[in-house]
């Protein structure tokens, strides 16, 4: 069993460095991988859409090769990706946990999040994420036209980095991070993998183990379960942009 785990890419344009180093990462995982985890805002943008976005077709293309090679692909949606769709389900025949959920691996129970849910004391974007979520504003991002969508995505991307900082420095990560691995672990779970705070550690606890995925705007971190054991990796990459959300 080999399984490789993945968030917070942020992809935005194809010519992006970024971009073009999961292209890449992609097409060597091809044929290797039996399951591919992506745990959320691997797009900078994703809402409510029936058609892929034309600045996303290239990932898109990847992901379906990887499925057609046999490898299972799991989503976890995010902060920046929900209501992912018939693109994801019935193209990709993905299994999209829109909350995140539990997948086994070599008999181990492992549990998928993608993060933004960690800390309970963030009781305003518990709301606001609620009304995103809402029929209301799926429907209406589906009936808008991929410009409009894109123009939204942009200045969501710009106040999430005005608040990211704020937030990273009023709740930080390893503060908020290790009592919420606790208690998933002491449901029963051998292994907790995360995303959205763009921090990779790997952490053994009491009960089990907790991998806390980095981004894939400056770090390159990813996760592989192979041998019956999770490790952190870094994918080697020449360039990468400056810009970090969260």
């Amino acid at each position: 069993m080999r399984a490789i785990f993945l968030a917070d890419a942020h992809l935005c344009k194809p010519s992006d460095p970024n971009y073009q180093a999961i292209l890449a990462f992609l097409e060597e995982q091809c044929g290797k991988t039996d399951t591919l985890v992506l745990l959320g805002d691997i797009f900078e943008f994703w809402i409510g859409k029936a058609s892929v976005v034309e600045a996303y077709v290239p990932v898109i293309d990847a992901l379906e090769r990887m499925h057609q090679q046999g490898t299972k692909l799991v989503y976890v949606e995010g902060n920046h990706d929900f209501h992912l769709g018939p693109v994801f389900t019935d193209r990709l025949a993905c299994q999209v946990l829109p909350e995140g959920g539990s997948i086994e691996l070599d008999g181990k129970k492992v549990f998928l999040a993608h993060g933004d849910l960690a800390n309970p004391a963030d009781k305003s974007y518990r709301r606001l994420r609620a009304f995103l979520r809402s029929g209301l504003i799926r429907t209406l991002l589906r009936l808008a036209p991929n410009s409009l969508t894109m123009s939204i995505a942009t200045r969501s991307s710009y106040n999430s980095r005005k608040s990211a900082g704020e937030r990273r420095s009023r709740w930080p990560a390893g503060k908020i991070l290790r009592p919420y691995a606790e208690v998933i672990l002491a449901e029963g779970y051998q292994a907790l993998v995360t995303g959205h705070y763009h921090q990779p550690f790997h952490e053994k606890l009491d009960d089990g183990e907790h991998i806390a995925l980095g981004d894939w705007i400056t770090q390159f971190s990813y996760a592989v379960y192979e041998n019956h054991a999770f490790a952190l990796r870094t994918y080697p990459v020449d360039t990468a942009p400056s810009n970090s959300v969260s």
